[in-house]
């Protein structure tokens, strides 16, 4: 019969000698409770560092196997933004209460994650969350989480918004007074568009008068149908339009993005197809002023220089800077081309000169002397491959010279300097081409603020690049497209998803002075580790880089532990 006991020995300085102190009794070794012993050993080495407690636990380094590595930096970098913005902790105050399953705000966040870093289906966003990233309390997920999770982001969208864009105008201090609104589209390679359906003047789902509130594809959509501006008869999400993709063959939404002058993405918007301009801005206006703005100043291109979108702008005491467009004849355009008057140098390559013409607005006219040379040049080749192309064109049959007409109908660059003769000859238009002249390098901005400074006016109007830049952006490296989803609400919260992807990724550039892809490729160099032994699995990161911590240090991100997580062994 024998007994356990846990002893220390103590130096004895009378004698001289060690004596053993019993520390604990664990009673008869035939009775022994060897789970209480594990137990009580787990919670000794917690007091270890992970590594040593593996390696002390009897398992020498031979038999710790390392048995996968992730990338990390990316998604540590994104996630500590995540948090910064405070956009978990408005989730999770949305959870509250509510029966869902409490990862969800980290199922968001590895969507929007996957967008920055590996865009694709929800499906393979799933995949790439379980087998190829490391997501901080999100060891694995599956595409119906994915798709439930996005469900309820629709949801809480509005609150979402109001909440990031102070946080943006707060927290990190940027200035939101000054708006670039701009709008794009993307199409869908189906067969045809989405059957149509009464909406409300915001584009969503009218309510059913009979109460039905109609099935998850026909809920919450966008386009206005007050006023004229849609069919009485309604219209599906995905329908035709006018395609800034060139793809008008195709069905297509309407997304519209806020961004602030250091080009923050702070709002964004989903429309039916075929929404007009009028519609877009009166959405816009609408929400942004709900959020009690002291001022801010739209800057937006030629595409919604109407009449009607500027009385929207304006009302609630709102101004404006929008393109002109100086090629469609109106009686602006020609007043301000035809006043003299010198030009005032601003930047080394922008001329602005101000033309009185209304009372209630304001004209600058921009000269780009390196974007007047520009245009020249692609003018002169434009007009060599016409030449070229219509050269024999005289000895050919009326109907082979009509077939040839057409054909360059379809090129725009060469058909705006084609003249066709009374005789039906083909010719290039010289009057068109001396009249392109004077337009080189201009471009005509009308504004509605009575004080800003025409310098101030044409490098606000100049920002909105930032907003284009964005666009680009979204539909390359966060693959805005391909849409892998059918149902509207579906598509309406990837545009979301997308959108703050764009936000962390441009918060990412304005502060590290770098452009994504560089940083990108910087923090997926930084991989976890994950080992295995008897005692369990612990999980440790490579060292940093030079590189890795300067971008940690410019974007004031603590240093990551060295050992991220530490685990139980698996029972067999």
């Amino acid at each position: 019969m024998r007994y356990l006991q846990l002893t220390h020995n103590e130096w004895d300085p009378a004698t001289k000698t060690s004596r053993p102190k019993v520390l604990h009794s664990f009673g008869r070794e035939d009775q022994l409770d060897r789970d209480a012993i594990k137990r009580l050993v787990a919670s000794l080495t917690r007091l270890l560092d992970p590594a040593t407690a593996l390696t002390s636990s009897g398992a020498g380094p031979a038999e710790l196997a390392f048995t996968s590595s992730r990338p990390v930096g990316g998604t540590l970098v994104l996630d500590a933004l995540w948090r910064r913005l405070g956009i978990d902790t408005v989730m999770a105050r949305l959870l509250e209460g509510r029966k869902r399953d409490p990862r969800t705000e980290r199922v968001l966040f590895a969507l929007v994650a996957n967008r920055a870093l590996d865009p694709g289906s929800k499906l393979a966003a799933a995949g790439w969350v379980t087998r190829r990233a490391h997501i901080d309390g999100l060891p694995e997920t599956s595409d119906d989480a994915c798709y439930r999770a996005m469900d309820w982001l629709l949801d809480i969208a509005p609150e979402l918004e109001r909440e990031v864009f102070w946080q943006v105008a707060t927290l990190l201090d940027h200035e939101v007074d000054l708006l670039f609104f701009d709008t794009t589209s993307t199409y869908f390679e189906t067969e045809g568009p989405d059957d149509p359906i009464t909406r409300d003047t915001r584009g969503r789902p009218a309510p059913d008068p009979s109460g039905d509130t109609g099935t998850e594809n026909d809920a919450d959509s966008g386009t206005d149908k007050s006023g004229g501006d849609t069919a009485g008869d309604g219209v599906g999400f995905r329908t035709y339009g006018k395609s800034k993709d060139s793809r008008d063959d195709l069905p297509q939404v309407v997304i519209g993005m806020a961004v602030t002058r250091a080009g923050i993405p702070v709002r964004v918007w989903c429309w039916p197809g075929n929404t007009t301009d009028s519609a877009l801005i009166r959405q816009a206006r609408e929400d942004m002023r709900d959020w009690t703005l002291a001022r801010v100043m739209w800057v937006a291109d030629r595409g919604f220089s109407s009449a009607a979108n500027r009385r929207e702008l304006r009302r609630g005491g709102g101004h404006y800077i929008i393109g002109e467009k100086l090629r469609s004849g109106s009686a602006e355009a020609t007043a301000a081309l035809s006043r003299p008057g010198r030009y005032q140098h601003v930047r080394d390559n922008l001329q602005v000169k101000e033309v009185r013409i209304a009372d209630d607005e304001r004209f600058v006219l921009c000269f780009n002397p390196e974007q007047a040379e520009r245009d020249a040049a692609l003018r002169e080749v434009m007009t060599g491959k016409l030449a070229a192309l219509i050269a024999a064109s005289d000895r050919l049959t009326a109907e082979k010279r009509a077939e040839l007409r057409g054909r360059i109908s379809t090129m725009p660059g060469l058909n705006r300097y084609l003249r066709t003769t009374p005789g039906g000859l083909l010719r290039v238009d010289k009057k068109k081409v001396t009249s392109e002249t004077h337009l080189d390098g201009k471009y005509l901005l009308r504004c509605s603020d009575p004080h800003l400074s025409a310098e101030d006016i044409a490098l606000g109007y100049k920002q909105l690049l930032q907003v284009e830049r964005g666009w680009r952006d979204m539909k390359t490296t966060l693959e805005l497209r391909p849409v892998y989803h059918r149902l509207e609400d579906r598509i309406r919260a990837h545009v979301i998803l997308c959108w703050l992807a764009l936000l962390l990724v441009r918060i990412v550039e304005t502060t590290t002075g770098r452009t994504w892809n560089q940083v990108r490729d910087d923090l997926q160099e930084l991989h976890v580790g994950t080992f295995e032994g008897p005692a369990g699995t612990f999980r440790q990161r490579t060292e940093l880089s030079a590189a890795q911590r300067d971008i940690l240090t410019k974007l004031g991100i603590d240093t990551p532990k060295k050992i991220i997580e530490l685990g139980p062994a698996t029972t067999p």
